[in-house]
C-alpha cells in the first residue's frame, strides 16, 4: 500500500440532530458560508506541501448540505496548495434526505468519487426510532441514483436495535446485499453519553444476543464475498475506505473544520467543538509522547483483520490472549479472531495495560 495522508473536513450542519449521534453536529446553519470559505481557506494553507495527499473526506454533520459553491472552492484549494496524488479518493457523505439528483451529478462533476449515505435502516419503524428523516423507499430511490453516477458507494447500516432478531436483521441485510455495494459499514446501536438516548430507557439486545448478531453479520458478509476488514466495515476486495484506513494504521492526517482532529507526527491538533472560537482561528496542539503514538497505533490497528506487528508489546501479554483465542499469531504479527473483536477493549488492555 502506497503511503497514507489524509485531509478531514468536517462540515457541522444537519437538518436535525439523531438522538444516537455522538458527533458534533448542529440542526441548524445559519452562518455566512463566506466565513466558512475563508476558515476552511486558512486551514489548508496550513497543511505541510510535502506530503503526497491519498484521500480527501468531507464528514460531519451532514456535509452533503454544502453548497456546490463551497465544496468546489475547498476542492480547488487544496489541489492548488496540496500534492495530490492522481488516485486520490475523495468521499462525501451524504443522507437520503439531503441529497437529491442534482448534487449527485454535481459531486460527480466535481471529482467526488465515492459517496457514502447514511442509511441505517431499511424499515420505516426503525428509522423512526432512530430519529431519521428519510422513508425506507427514499433510501432505496437514493441508492438507485447514486448507482448511476458512482462505482464506489458505501452504506451505513445500525444493527442490534431493540428487539431486533437475527431473521429480522438478515433480512434487511439481504436487502441491503442486493443493491451490490462494494462497501458496507454495519454498526452495533449503543447508547452514548450525553445524547438523547442516554436519557431513556432502551433496551438493547443483551451480550448473548449481541455476539450472535455480529458472528453471523460477519458469515453471513463473507459469504457473499464482502469480507470484514475493521470490526464495523465490510469491502469487496479493492474498495476498503483509504480515509479510514490512514487512521488505523496511525498515519499523518490533518482534519480542517469545527471539532476536526489531526495527527502529524508527534503532533495532535483539535479543532474547537464551538464555531465561532474555530472561525477565530483557534487551535489546540498537543505533543505526544511515543508511549502515546504506540497506544494510538494498537488501539488503531486492533481493529483491523490484518492485525498489527507485535514491536513494544510483552511476550507474555502475547501469549495470554493467544490462549483466551482473541489473537492468532504469524511471525511478528498477530490478527485479532472474530472472538478478539467481540473482546475488543479487553484485547487492548490486556496488550497495553
Amino acid at each position: 500500500m502506497k503511503n497514507l495522508f489524509a485531509i478531514y473536513c468536517h462540515w457541522p450542519f444537519c437538518l436535525s440532530k439523531c438522538p444516537y449521534c455522538d458527533f458534533f453536529s448542529l440542526p441548524s446553519h445559519d452562518w455566512n458560508e463566506q466565513l466558512f470559505i475563508k476558515r476552511y481557506n486558512e486551514e489548508i494553507k496550513q497543511i505541510p506541501t510535502s506530503q503526497n495527499v491519498t484521500s480527501i473526506f468531507f464528514g460531519g454533520g451532514t456535509p452533503s448540505l454544502m453548497s456546490t459553491t463551497l465544496l468546489e472552492d475547498i476542492l480547488n484549494n487544496i489541489y492548488k496548495h496540496c500534492h495530490v496524488d492522481k488516485d486520490v479518493e475523495i468521499t462525501i457523505e451524504a443522507n437520503p434526505d439531503a441529497i437529491d439528483l442534482q448534487k449527485i451529478k454535481d459531486f460527480h462533476r466535481l471529482g467526488i468519487n465515492r459517496l457514502s449515505l447514511g442509511v441505517q435502516a431499511l424499515n420505516n419503524q426503525d428509522l423512526h426510532f432512530l430519529g431519521r428523516r428519510h422513508s425506507a423507499e427514499t433510501a432505496r430511490k437514493r441508492i438507485n441514483e447514486i448507482l448511476n453516477y458512482f462505482d464506489n458507494v458505501s452504506i451505513d447500516l445500525i444493527y442490534a436495535r431493540p428487539q431486533q432478531t437475527w431473521e429480522q436483521w438478515e433480512k434487511e441485510l439481504n436487502e441491503a446485499l442486493s443493491f451490490n455495494l462494494p462497501h458496507y459499514s454495519l454498526y452495533q446501536l449503543t447508547i452514548e453519553e450525553k445524547t438523547p438516548f442516554a436519557h431513556k430507557n432502551i433496551s438493547l439486545p443483551d451480550d448473548e444476543l449481541a455476539r450472535t448478531l455480529f458472528l453471523k453479520t460477519i458469515e453471513k458478509m463473507d459469504s457473499t464475498g464482502i469480507p470484514l476488514y475493521e470490526v464495523s466495515n465490510f469491502a469487496k476486495p479493492g474498495y476498503e475506505c483509504q480515509h479510514n484506513q490512514t487512521y488505523w494504521l496511525g498515519k499523518d492526517y490533518v482534519g480542517i473544520g469545527p471539532s476536526a482532529h489531526g495527527r502529524l507526527g508527534l503532533i495532535a491538533t483539535e479543532n474547537p467543538r464551538n464555531i465561532q472560537n474555530w472561525l477565530k482561528g483557534e487551535k489546540n496542539i498537543t505533543p505526544l509522547s511515543l508511549k502515546e503514538k504506540e497506544e494510538e497505533r494498537i488501539l488503531m490497528g486492533l481493529r483491523q483483520r490484518q492485525g498489527i506487528d507485535i514491536q513494544n508489546i510483552s511476550p507474555q501479554s502475547i501469549q495470554r490472549v493467544i490462549e483466551k483465542g482473541w489473537v492468532i499469531q504469524k511471525g511478528d504479527h498477530v490478527f485479532p479472531t472474530n472472538e478478539g473483536l467481540i473482546m475488543l477493549n479487553s484485547l487492548i488492555l490486556e496488550l497495553w495495560p
